[in-house]
């Protein structure tokens, strides 16, 4: 297995450096970030990093550069085995494991990295680097920069080598899934889906929104996740109109909708999942009107799916169904053309239809193609498709009756060959599934 996946990586890699032509790659891993005092965020590696080395420990610098279309060199720099240190932070990897353990070329400690980076870009007068992302690296870049115009100053060479950032070739490679990625964002999807339903479970008049927060991902953690892929957002009542709210501070009262959006992590994939249930268990008839909109705007936009279409797609079709709705329910009036033109709706559905799911929430890749067409859908990618409608409580230009509804459905959609898979369709959505689930 582990051969398969160093395969993989290496292919990644070969790929990524075709994309960006002869030069030498040079991509940190994320920094250590402080939380407060002398106590450290949870480390999580870069995304661009860990998709194509699978290390996941801090300090480190993946350099690579292609000999060839079809081969290329990998060298890792990391921390070196510390006793003492690993007392207090725990193992460490050490260059003399990270070969056969990654399936790298060469490991070599952090100390050697500017050591070795001087004499390599002798040899390379392109860098594939990202400038702005790291100030005391780039400070570290510019001394190598100015010790190889001195060491060569007969040549009259440039003051630097030709920097081009890498991260857009990497993420055009991230955009479409490999299987190994595919069957991780499943495995997401398949925790991220057991959470819910247990929210769904739990949740209850009286209770915190932090509490059912903690019941939903006390599941996550107990399938495996050892983090979330972005904070959870627990939203009862009119908290449900805010789109990020993540606070869950508010008790739960017995009519209220509550909207959990919240997605595990699995070896740094991450799925996107949302609901929107009644705390009592049974909508009432204006929450049940609502969301049969938002339903059936969903699942227009998950038929629209499919290789070749636009990825705006989904959308076009979720803001067709939500514009007929918001005028049956007397919200807009006049032609459907001209309210979709003028975006009439956007006061209550404001946000977009679909992003692109992966190693991040909002993972890597462009909506636009050369020219500024909208990107086309391949099979391999994965979007979410989560139209919503969100009536304000102080919204005087919607009936009373609907103020403070907020609803979104969510579900994580991977493009196949033939359509489209929902990956994420374990969480009921129907109102007689949902209602049986609560009330269970």
């Amino acid at each position: 297995m582990s051969s398969e996946i160093h395969l993989q990586r290496r292919q990644r890699r070969q790929r990524v450096l075709n994309r960006l032509g002869d030069g030498l790659l040079v991509l940190p891993t994320a920094p250590v970030r402080m939380r407060n005092g002398d106590v450290p965020h949870p480390f999580r590696p870069d995304s661009d990093f860990y998709y194509l080395t699978g290390f996941e420990e801090p300090d480190a610098v993946l350099v690579a550069f292609r000999k060839s279309s079809r081969e290329h060199v990998a060298l890792l720099f990391l921390r070196d085995r510390d006793p003492e240190r690993e007392i207090w932070d725990g193992r460490r990897l050490g260059p003399r494991k990270a070969v056969r353990t990654l399936g790298i070329d060469k490991a070599y400690s952090m100390a050697s990295l500017y050591d070795e980076l001087e004499s390599l870009l002798r040899s390379h007068p392109r860098m594939f680097y990202t400038l702005g992302a790291e100030e005391g690296m780039d400070r570290d870049m510019f001394r190598i920069f100015e010790r190889n115009r001195i060491h060569d100053y007969r040549g009259n060479p440039p003051s630097h080598p030709e920097v081009s950032d890498p991260r857009p070739a990497i993420a055009t490679e991230r955009l479409t899934k490999d299987g190994a990625e595919i069957e991780t964002i499943e495995r997401a999807a398949e925790v991220s889906a057991s959470g819910h339903r247990e929210a769904m479970r739990a949740a209850r008049p009286g209770m915190m929104e932090y509490e059912l927060q903690a019941e939903l991902e006390a599941s996550f953690r107990r399938q495996g996740s050892k983090r979330n892929g972005y904070e959870s957002i627990v939203a009862s009542g009119t908290n449900a109109c805010v789109l990020h709210y993540i606070e869950n501070q508010r008790r739960m009262q017995r009519d209220d909708l509550v909207l959990i959006d919240a997605g595990a992590e699995i070896d740094n994939y991450t799925a996107d999942i949302t609901r929107t249930f009644p705390v009592s268990g049974t909508f009432t008839p204006e929450q049940a009107e609502v969301y049969r909109i938002v339903l059936r705007a969903q699942k227009a936009a998950i038929r629209a799916v499919s290789p070749g279409k636009s990825w705006q797609a989904p959308h076009a079709k979720a803001v067709s169904v939500v514009v007929d709705g918001l005028r049956k329910l007397g919200i807009l009036r006049g032609p459907k053309k001209r309210l979709v033109e003028s975006n009439a709706y956007k006061p209550w559905f404001m946000h977009g239809t679909s992003h692109w799911l992966g190693l991040d929430v909002h993972d890597a890749g462009g909506y636009r193609e050369r020219g500024g067409r909208p990107a086309k859908l391949r099979a391999g990618m994965v979007l979410t498709v989560e139209p919503g409608l969100y009536f304000g409580a102080r919204d005087t230009s919607v009936p009373a009756s609907y103020r403070g509804i907020g609803i979104r459905i969510e579900d994580d959609v991977l493009v196949t060959r033939s359509g489209s898979r929902v990956l994420t369709d374990d969480v009921p959505k129907e109102i007689r599934d949902i209602e049986r689930l609560c009330q269970s």
